[in-house]
């Protein structure tokens, strides 16, 4: 098998055999020969240099990635369109890279299609340096000309969501000249997907879905769209408007017993409104059920304290041959938290992998400290966190401490109060931002059995420390009408 794929080349040398041929190979040594060989025999077709730059890609190794990395600067004319496959196979980071990489060198014209792929690679890479590499391709893609392009604004708009930069996103999309459908689903899922003030961009979203219903922006509403407002429903919790969505889908998309997805988000937006009949309603209707519509329905009886119909509703997933996933068993979780099934619930971690083939996660693990920490059982609790073998998360102990300060269980919480406060020391000294929480959760545990001169001292080392707490604040939204 050594010289395979070189004998095969020997009879097979058309693009079509050789893109076949390609297909095939995953061992580094043999997509080596055959790029060995396309050199030899001086082949300059970019089809099939592409295919081997997918194909070195998906290797998933250093060696491969860095032939795949070589494999533009063979050619000339045709290059960019190499450029664009690699920007397109490589990981986020490493796209970013090669991009930079090919603007200091100033040597070809990038084509819309690169444009796509880097900011797409922007958009998938850490928020933490990828706002600012995107805005400076924004700014060249400005500077070219190359603005005007539908799809590159639509990108440009994911890039800006997806790095909670809401604004630029919005700013983007109110400038473009012609808007499609997928440019509005792309702001109105950049809404909804954002992690704070989330009551704020869930009614922008409702706003922005009523300008497309009343045709102001030209275009018609798709299941996408139907399943992005019912985000904004849900977590607004405007059961009316949800109601109104329902019926809009019904009379002009498919009745949703039919889509999957759509039965899923309203099973979803039912539950989190409070209605679970009607989202049950919809739940028995649906025809297909994915793992998803399970999990939705689960959150739901979860949500609504109804923890003995969600160890049931497990039990009804299997028959079905559908299996849970992590999100599932955090939401079961959840319902025994919620309904204070302790021994079910410890029950359900300890079996999870060994019966349902899923590996508890660091969620899963607060999920059990939580369950704990309500039903009083906080012994229990410390000793399950102390036996965890992985690296133990703060937030672990955190929710111990406020099960500690719930419990009026002084002893306790000031053991697991010194535990973060050292923790919060040795951050100090890593030269890590820390913050006031764990001193004011220690400071509400001495209050809560009267102990005032330890609260009193807890409060002077934040002085010293020169730590300082923000209070919490809470905003109210109301629609000023029903879609």
């Amino acid at each position: 098998m050594k010289n395979g794929p070189l004998k095969m080349l020997t009879f097979f040398r058309s693009p079509r055999c050789l893109s076949f041929l390609l297909e095939k190979q995953t061992a580094i040594n043999h997509l080596k020969e055959i790029h060995a060989q396309l050199i030899i025999d001086g082949l300059k077709s970019p089809r099939i240099f592409a295919k081997l730059i997918e194909r070195y890609c998906a290797v998933s190794s250093p060696q491969g990635t860095n032939y795949a990395h070589l494999i533009p600067t063979q050619f000339h004319d045709q290059n960019v369109y190499l450029l664009n496959v690699l920007i397109r196979c490589t990981p986020p980071r490493s796209a970013i890279l090669v991009f930079a990489n090919w603007v200091s060198r100033a040597e070809l014209n990038f084509d819309d299609s690169t444009y796509i792929f880097v900011l797409g690679a922007c958009a998938r890479s850490s928020p933490v340096s990828a706002l600012w590499e995107g805005k400076q391709i924004h700014a060249r893609i400005v500077k070219h000309g190359f603005l005007s392009n539908v799809f590159i604004q639509t990108t440009t708009i994911h890039f800006y969501a997806r790095n909670k930069d809401v604004g630029s996103a919005r700013k983007v999309f109110d400038e473009m000249d012609m808007r499609n459908i997928v440019a509005c689903n792309a702001m109105m899922s950049g809404y909804c997907s954002q992690k704070e003030r989330v009551k704020e961009y869930a009614y922008d979203a409702l706003l922005l879905f009523r300008d497309v219903l009343v045709d102001v922006y030209g275009v018609e509403a798709t299941d996408t769209t139907v399943l992005c407002v019912l985000s904004a429903a849900s977590q607004l919790g405007v059961l009316e408007t949800g109601v109104c969505v329902h019926g809009f889908v019904e009379k002009t998309i498919c009745l949703p017993e039919n889509d999957v997805f759509l039965g899923t988000g309203l099973v979803d937006m039912y539950s989190k409104c409070g209605c679970l009949d009607s989202a049950f309603c919809v739940f028995n209707r649906m025809k297909v059920k994915n793992v998803l519509t399970w999990t939705a329905m689960t959150t739901g009886l979860a949500i609504h304290g109804k923890g003995k119909e969600a160890l049931e509703l497990l039990d009804a997933m299997k028959a079905n041959g559908v299996k849970p996933n992590a999100v599932t068993f955090t939401s079961l979780f959840s319902a025994c938290c919620h309904a204070g099934l302790v021994e079910e619930g410890l029950h359900l971690f300890h079996s999870m992998e060994s019966k349902f083939g899923v590996i508890p996660m660091i969620q899963h693990y607060g999920c059990i400290v939580d369950l704990l920490g309500r039903a009083g059982h906080l012994k229990e609790a410390y000793e399950f966190i102390v036996g965890i073998k992985f690296k133990r998360d703060l937030v672990l102990w955190r929710s111990l401490l406020n099960a500690c300060k719930v419990h009026e269980d002084v002893v306790m919480g000031e053991k697991v109060g010194k535990l973060l406060l050292q923790a919060q020391h040795m951050q100090d000294i890593a030269g890590l931002a820390g913050s006031g929480e764990d001193y004011i959760a220690l400071s509400n545990v001495y209050a809560s059995a009267e102990r005032w001169e330890d609260v009193e001292m807890v409060r002077e080392v934040m002085k010293i420390k020169g730590i300082e707490f923000n209070p919490g604040g809470s905003s109210v939204y109301s629609l000023s009408s029903h879609l």
